[in-house]
């Protein structure tokens, strides 16, 4: 288990107070060498220049938001259409990145944090347009299904992914839950059974006050009801993909990309009526068995629990045992079992058991051999993509496979 590291606000000067200007943990590791390579070879380094000059031309508070929606937007529409090969792709970057969007949004995040206008803005208006720039750049805001006649018949997918993270250890890592977000958002795919699915995507920060804060709950509370799978995908354990079988209500303190740690009762909505426990309703026995790709997967059935009235964590490979207290969902207690337990959790409440929802477990993305040490190693080689390739088309199929299942 990691331990919590101490979190210190990093001050960069503010151009017209003279004053000290904070900024996040996330955003004072842009200024490494990774972070700008990765900018600068996917055409991505440009946005934050242009974005403070439109910010400093906003002569007002609705101005300034226009400014920041359109930004925010056109970051996720950039960066999925290089992920799906539309347009130019900015420089040699493979696009099948996510790290371009990462290091761009927080390269905007930042600019917006400093930005100084000539109107009074208040703290509450900044963090206003900091929310606006966070939904609008990871497609929380834009999830869109066919109407009318081009949706009838059509199965609808609703499926999420997360921001790289452990980036203290090494800021040129890559989240293929993020890449696959880019690489199936607005796309079409035929399921097992014949049907023809669209699928919509969003990606979701690997913060814990984020998640406390209900962002999961918000963006998906309006579609859970219309869509007919959903599925939470983040980066598990090396060599494999899992289906979470059990999902538990347990945060275990491992530190976010804030360096920020949560040892604690998942926090939600109506905590009198909050089950230690859900579970996912994944088709899991039709996906393991299927030729998805070449990965293996997994149904994972085990869990970390407090049995009832003892004190000391169990861990049960065959699920939980009744009356228990939640310690680790298949997942673990980081943010990729808080996701799975909020989404069907969420499903739960609205009524929708039969929904199929749960949370989908990649392997590790690595890089290859000669390249792994972080001080001497470059941003990407030819099998760090075959490998995020690999695993984005086995999601894929993993998902058609789930839409399809009887």
């Amino acid at each position: 288990m990691a331990l919590a590291l101490a979190t210190t606000p990093v001050a960069s000067a503010a151009a017209d107070t003279g004053g000290a200007v904070t900024v996040t943990a996330e955003e004072a590791r842009l200024d490494r060498a990774a972070p700008q390579e990765i900018l600068r070879r996917s055409g991505f380094a440009s946005m934050a220049p242009e974005f403070a000059d439109d910010l400093d031309r906003a002569g007002s508070f609705a101005a300034a938001e226009r400014t920041v929606a359109r930004y925010g937007a056109g970051l996720w529409r950039r960066a999925v259409d290089r992920a799906q090969g539309r347009g130019d792709a900015g420089g040699d970057l493979s696009r099948d990145d996510d790290r371009p969007l990462y290091w761009a949004r927080l390269a905007l995040t930042r600019e917006l944090r400093a930005w100084q206008p000539e109107f009074r803005i208040t703290e509450e208006g900044r963090a206003r347009l900091l929310d606006r720039l966070e939904r609008s750049s990871r497609g929380q805001d834009s999830i869109r299904y066919p109407a009318g006649k081009a949706g009838k018949g059509v199965k609808r997918i609703l499926l999420t992914g997360f921001d790289p993270f452990t980036l203290d250890r090494d800021t040129r890592i890559s989240n293929p839950s993020g890449a696959t977000a880019l690489a199936l958002d607005g796309t079409w795919l035929r399921t097992s059974d014949g049907s023809l699915a669209r699928v919509e995507t969003a990606v979701f920060p690997v913060r814990w006050q984020d998640f406390a804060d209900g962002t999961v709950e918000r963006t998906l509370r309006p579609h859970l009801p219309e869509v007919d799978l959903f599925t939470t995908v983040s980066q598990g354990r090396p060599g494999r993909f899992d289906i979470e079988r059990t999902n538990g209500a347990w945060r275990g303190g491992f530190p976010d990309n804030e360096n920020l740690s949560r040892t604690e009762t998942v926090p939600v909505d109506d905590p009198a009526t909050q089950p230690q426990w859900t579970s996912t309703t994944l088709p899991y026995a039709a996906i393991t068995v299927a030729s998805t790709g070449r990965f293996p997967v997994y149904d994972n059935t085990s869990v970390t629990e407090l049995p009832a009235g003892a004190d000391r964590p169990v861990v049960r490979p065959d699920g939980p045992t009744p009356g228990s207290v939640a310690r680790a969902g298949g997942g673990g207690d980081y943010l990729s079992n808080e996701i799975a337990y909020r989404a069907t959790l969420l499903r739960d409440r609205l009524g929708l058991t039969r929904l199929p929802g749960g949370h989908v477990h990649t392997p590790v993305l690595q890089f290859g051999p000669g390249n792994t040490d972080p001080a001497t190693g470059t941003v990407t080689d030819p099998e760090f993509v075959r490998n995020r390739l690999d695993i984005i088309a086995q999601v894929r199929a993993i998902v058609a496979v789930a839409a399809g299942a009887e």
